[in-house]
């Protein structure tokens, strides 16, 4: 960086900042906080603005004071402080755009040096930009066409692939799929009432101290409506080694869930139970579920779902299964002992619970039937058995919960033959 000492006010002739150095430097800035906005970040020209207002107030010959003015501005929390770090160590320091995607793609340890922190969302947006510059200009238009084309074929086939048998790249599209939908879910009626300009059930003491103000002239009424909300869920998730690629997705999934306000409880389990919540908060996915890959001991190895669903039962189910909450049973039920814990802890999970659904990656094959042992303890106990194993069974999935009813708890028939039942 150079080092002028007004770097954005009129400079003498003399001044190294004089010249077309000066709008060079402030595109720069702002082509920083374009790339920010790209990785995911909530910025706007007003921020761009604000910057180049505050860099004219200190020496952006200091590195240091040109870095902490932009954090304090272009970031709000410490999650986003750590993000930002790296995207101006990368942004300011080398011009070889290559080699800072091979930094962040693929980081090796150097020598008394720690690796770099992998961000694929700062990644994608350094590649967008590189791309971009690339392109010539003649050839723009129907080079934008051609990408509009193959986008769409390729969003296409990526719905119905498989999340088993993923490229690399299509496992990032993927996760740009997911990151990218806001889910609503269907709201339930409540028994406690809340203020409403209009309704069935009038308010006679809010309609009276109304009257009071106004000196006594009953003019308006006021009513009171039944509040409503959203009911609660609770994912448990299947994270052995037959698991691993549908429980990696199924957590993407799950952030975007809680990144929308969701009332959503996260447990993963294999051969213990481990509460993933608060790790799922980190707003990048990326270092969320990497940060909880190496907290969990038993992430892609046994499973042993009795007992993780006993110790669930034990130590949570009175603490989240409150409210009418609905339970999520991510897992294969590929169980081949204690299955008569299985079945007890099923039980009385549906004792609990105001509905299960157990979402079987299994169910992928057309010929599946309920034959091992571990599914057919697991099937008595669910209201309902759906697929989980590419997107488009994700997209059904929300789709259910959007118009999601009070549906009554029923118990399903087990047969070798079990289909796929639908929700009433």
């Amino acid at each position: 960086m150079a080092s002028p000492r007004s770097p954005l006010s009129p400079a003498s002739p003399a001044s190294p900042a004089s010249g077309p150095e000066l709008p060079m430097f402030a595109r720069n800035v702002v082509h920083f906080v374009r790339l920010l906005r790209a990785a995911g970040l909530a910025m706007s020209p007003a921020h761009s603005i604000d910057v180049l207002d505050a860099l004219q107030l200190i020496e952006i010959g200091r590195r240091d004071d040109v870095h902490d003015a932009l954090a304090a501005i272009l970031t709000h929390s410490a999650d986003e402080r750590a993000f930002f770090d790296t995207a101006f160590d990368l942004f300011w320091r080398d011009p070889d755009w290559a080699g800072k995607l091979r930094a962040l793609l693929l980081p090796k340890a150097r020598a008394g040096m720690p690796p770099p922190m992998r961000s694929n969302r700062l990644a994608d947006a350094l590649a967008a930009r590189t791309s971009r510059s690339d392109q010539p200009a003649a050839s723009e238009p129907q080079q934008r066409e051609l990408n509009a084309h193959a986008t769409f074929s390729a969003e296409e086939r990526l719905r119905h692939r498989d999340f088993d048998t993923l490229t690399a790249d299509e496992w990032r599209a993927l996760q740009h799929a997911i990151r990218n939908r806001r889910m609503s879910f269907a709201t339930e009626p409540t028994r406690r009432l809340r203020a409403a300009s209009h309704g069935v059930h009038a308010d006679v003491r809010a309609s009276a101290r109304q009257a009071v103000r106004v000196g006594g002239d009953w003019l308006v009424w006021k009513y009171r409506a039944v509040r409503e909300r959203k009911p609660p869920l609770v994912l448990l998730l299947d994270i052995s080694g037959s698991m691993a690629n549908y429980s990696r997705a199924v957590l993407y999934y799950c952030h975007a869930l809680l990144q929308s306000r969701e009332r959503l409880q996260v447990f993963v389990f294999g051969t213990r139970l481990t509460h993933a919540t608060r790790a799922l908060r980190e707003r990048d996915p990326d270092a969320a579920i990497a940060a909880l890959a190496g907290r969990v001991e038993d992430w892609a190895g046994g499973t042993r779902i009795g007992a993780a669903l006993a110790q669930f039962n034990r130590q949570w189910a009175r603490r989240v299964l409150g409210g009418r909450a609905t339970v999520l049973l991510v897992t294969d039920g590929l169980d081949h002992e204690a299955i008569e814990l299985l079945d007890a802890e099923m039980a009385r999970l549906a004792r609990n619970a105001y509905r299960i659904v157990w979402l079987n990656p299994l169910l992928r094959y057309a010929g599946f039937s309920a034959r091992a042992r571990g599914v057919r303890a697991i099937l008595p106990h669910v209201d309902a058995h759906r697929p989980v194993h590419n997107l488009e069974s994700l997209d059904a999935l929300a789709h259910d919960f959007e118009h999601l009813a009070r549906v009554p708890r029923h118990p399903m028939p087990v047969s070798p033959n079990q289909g796929v039942p639908q929700w009433n």
